[in-house]
């Protein structure tokens, strides 16, 4: 353990690992103004070192136990005030940590509910409340016979991935076997197994606009803060290209869903943290898809912080702490990302490049995530590590986002090696 300097009336906050810069370096950024941030990661930080008070390289950031033994020892030394995790191969982890010291989030019980979706198919079976039908299966016999008694279309999928890895509309028995290959031959390389005999999932294909919410639960009281919009592409899978958030989102001011939230998060047992939710807004009224333990992925709080001026780090680092986040809006605009891949399959990247003379004002960041020698594939080969760059933008309106991220699209440079 290395331990740096920092304000000792600030709060600190234990934080399990940080993810790719790129991704996720707003978020430290502004945990570290108001925070003391110690690390435990399996290397030594980089670009991390500037916004931590100190850190602990550890054997296995997955091994909850051992990492909540050390953590035990530090937190006699100098007691942590929260922990917090935003990575969803180890929120799990994270959990026996949080319990171990007494702090919020730390029921290793419930986050094994919110990454296990069967077992979230299950809780909320038991409440009552809108999902899609659901049949955990382990063979292709097993998903034959469950789509025949859902109905076709269905949705293959892993039980515990991301990211949609894995994750397959099938829209008729011919193509069944060929979609159950795809979903069983999915791999990750998060360590956690599931129910090995029934580690896929069949559900019913509800159909409608689908989005996710980021939002803070403190006291079992879940409030929202960021609806992404997802644009989803390259069908019959589900690769998110894109999102976008707008400031003034009618479901935010919808007390309904509001109460609908709060209903699903007591379902599960979640009653304190930061939680990335996915719901199809169907005909019938939204069906929830599935509840992750963490803030969203793909930039989705950053752009929720653009479009409504709430920080997602602060807020989540707050509420790990046990303390009150800053959850009102000071502005509504208008916000988008977008990912490009290339064209084809095993494409060697030569060199990569926004040319910064043709993008808009609108564009907030465009940044090339594959560097040159990198060999990438679209979807469904790529998945989410088949991107190649990535620009979001900030406007009056969607239309205003959407003019400007063709514009950046068009001022991305890709030749291939």
């Amino acid at each position: 353990m290395i331990t740096g300097n920092g304000a000792a009336a600030r709060p600190l906050l234990l934080l399990l690992a940080t993810g790719m810069r790129s991704y996720r370096e707003y978020l430290l950024r502004s945990i570290a103004s108001e925070f003391r941030v110690h690390l435990f990661h399996t290397v030594e930080p980089t670009w991390e070192r500037e916004y931590l008070s100190g850190w602990t390289v550890v054997p296995d950031s997955y091994d909850g136990p051992a990492m909540a033994a050390t953590a035990a020892a530090l937190h006699g030394e100098q007691p942590f005030d929260g922990v917090l995790c935003w990575d969803e191969a180890r929120i799990h982890a994270a959990s026996y940590i949080a319990g171990a010291l007494g702090l919020p989030n730390g029921d290793p019980a419930v986050l094994w509910r919110l990454r296990d979706k069967a077992q979230t198919r299950a809780a909320l079976a038991a409440a009552g409340l809108p999902q899609p039908a659901s049949v955990p299966v382990g063979t292709e016999a097993e998903a034959r016979a469950a789509a025949e008694r859902i109905g076709y279309p269905v949705v293959l999928k892993p039980r515990g991935f991301g990211a949609s890895v894995g994750v397959i509309r099938v829209d008729g028995p011919e193509q069944l076997a060929a979609g159950f290959a795809f979903t069983s031959a999915a791999t990750l390389p998060d360590p956690i197994t599931y129910n090995s005999a029934e580690p896929y999932l069949v559900e019913e294909c509800v159909t409608g606009e689908e989005v996710s919410v980021d939002a803070v639960v403190q006291g079992g009281k879940a409030v929202p803060l960021f609806v992404g919009r997802k644009v989803v592409g390259y069908p019959p899978y589900a690769e998110e290209v894109g999102h976008h958030v707008e400031g003034a989102d009618p479901l935010l001011a919808d007390a309904g869903f509001a109460d609908l939230l709060t209903a699903i998060h007591a379902a599960l047992g979640f009653t304190d943290g930061w939680t990335h939710s996915e719901f199809m807004l169907t005909a019938d009224g939204p069906r929830l898809i599935e509840v992750n333990g963490r803030l969203g992925g793909d930039l989705i709080p950053y752009l929720g912080r653009l479009a409504t001026g709430i920080d997602p780090g602060l807020a989540a680092a707050r509420v790990a702490c046990g303390l009150a986040p800053q959850t009102t809006p000071t502005r509504a605009r208008s916000t988008a990302i977008r990912f490009f891949y290339v064209a084809e399959d095993d494409t060697e990247i030569g060199s990569i490049g926004f040319d910064e003379r043709r993008l808009p004002a609108e564009v907030d960041r465009a940044v090339a995530v594959a560097a040159p020698g990198a060999v990438v594939s679209p979807p469904p080969k790529g998945t989410l590590w088949g991107r190649i760059a990535y620009t979001t933008v900030a406007a009056d309106s969607r239309t205003a986002c959407d003019r400007a991220l063709d514009a950046a699209a068009a001022a991305l440079l890709v030749e291939p090696a």
